[in-house]
């Protein structure tokens, strides 16, 4: 019989009387430090001050929070949260929708764009970096969470999640987490590589691409998040995720097409 790894950590980190401290909120609130400190060698790197930064980080994280979670409350349990209004105020519970966390991140963004008089497009480009690396620790947080779990299977490398059941299933939260550390890869590589303006043009494209199609995929094996189902033949995480795709390989398209000369090389 094949042994499959056990996964059974407490999801809570500390304990502090009343007061809890996860691992999902150490993960997530810790990688938008990552990212706002990834954010101001970017600032640096290209000679715009960035003393504003540190009042973007609230914003950033407030702007998230509410898109995340008023997404998952009305796109995947509508019912229960129309006829229980107040539950959507109580995020500790759990449910958040990354693509509910990047609509109030364009917001947000927007708004910090204008008060400081910087280009949104500019701004977009670049928070793709750090945008990736707090994608990347919320599945990580998902998988210490026990949460949005893989369907079953008896691959090796399968995960038995104790705290729900003893059933192998696909580390889905694993192949997403790693995925995207890819993903902020290959776009480090892009800005790297590229021309300051062709980034800012071709960034955005490459992340809504990147990202949202790697989720589509792997949603496949995922077990449904959804408390309702449709004759379509797509979770409901893939019909988010479809726009978001066209988007992106609209404005990849636009950005070489407006592109005059080749990205420089090393």
């Amino acid at each position: 019989m094949m042994q499959h790894f056990i996964w059974n950590v407490d999801p809570v980190l500390l304990h502090l009387g009343p007061l809890q401290l996860r691992w999902y909120g150490l993960l997530f609130v810790g990688s938008f430090f990552l990212g706002l400190a990834l954010l101001k060698w970017i600032y640096r790197r290209e000679n715009v001050p960035d003393d504003s930064l540190d009042n973007f980080l609230l914003l950033a994280i407030l702007g998230a929070v509410v898109g995340a979670r008023l997404m998952h409350c009305l796109a995947y349990e509508p019912d229960y949260y129309l006829s229980h209004p107040m539950e959507i105020l109580k995020v500790w519970k759990g449910g958040l929708a990354s693509h509910g966390g990047m609509l109030g991140m364009l917001v947000v963004a927007w708004i910090y764009a204008r008060q400081h008089r910087l280009s949104y497009t500019w701004l977009l480009s670049r928070l793709t970096l750090p945008g990736m690396i707090v994608a990347a620790a919320v599945r990580f947080g998902n998988f210490f969470n026990s949460e949005i779990l893989g369907l079953p299977t008896d691959v090796p490398w399968a995960v038995i999640f104790a705290r729900v059941d003893m059933t192998p299933r696909h580390p889905v939260q694993l192949y997403e987490a790693f995925s995207y550390l890819v993903i902020f890869a290959i776009l480090l590589g892009i800005y790297l590589r590229s021309r300051p303006d062709f980034a800012t043009r071709i960034l955005p494209g490459v992340f809504a691409v990147l990202l949202f199609g790697t989720r589509f995929v792997l949603e496949y094996f995922k077990t449904r998040q959804a408390d309702y189902t449709t004759s379509l033949p797509f979770t409901t995480g893939q019909l988010l995720s479809i726009p978001v795709i066209l988007v992106g390989l609209i404005w990849i398209v636009w950005a070489l097409r407006t592109d005059t000369t080749s990205p420089k090389t090393p």
